[in-house]
């Protein structure tokens, strides 16, 4: 069965909003200078990792899959300290982006939640 979060976000375009307030909240918002940190002065490359990966995980085109393999996201992130702080800061900044660009109350619940599990899982510190 096709995963319709895609659709409900709107497509590419709504993905690209939502990560893009995500990360414009993360550059300005000094509260989350340790997670900002853990990221290049650039966030371009940023930007468009976590645009291709949503595209898939929602249902739409496996962009990421396409360009770079499997995501195995705890691998990958692993050379980053990760713990409920980082974890925490991560969530909130995905949060207030959800809140700002999904209008669907219901999309925007599920999908923080299953962010929540990814954004848990993704701890390979001990607080």
């Amino acid at each position: 069965m096709e995963n319709p979060h895609y659709q409900r976000l709107g497509g590419a375009e709504g993905i690209r909003a939502l990560v893009d307030r995500f990360y414009d909240l993360m550059d300005s918002r000094p509260e989350l200078a340790e997670l900002r940190a853990m990221h290049a002065r650039s966030l371009r490359v940023s930007r468009e990792k976590l645009f291709e990966f949503l595209s898939g995980w929602t249902g739409g085109p496996g962009l990421y899959e396409e360009k770079y393999g499997h995501p195995r996201l705890r691998m990958r992130h692993m050379p980053f300290a990760i713990d409920s702080d980082i974890r925490d800061q991560w969530m909130g900044c995905m949060r207030q982006a959800l809140a700002e660009t999904v209008t669907d109350g219901a999309l925007r619940d599920e999908l923080e939640r299953a962010l929540g599990k990814v954004a848990d899982f993704m701890r390979n510190r001990p607080d």
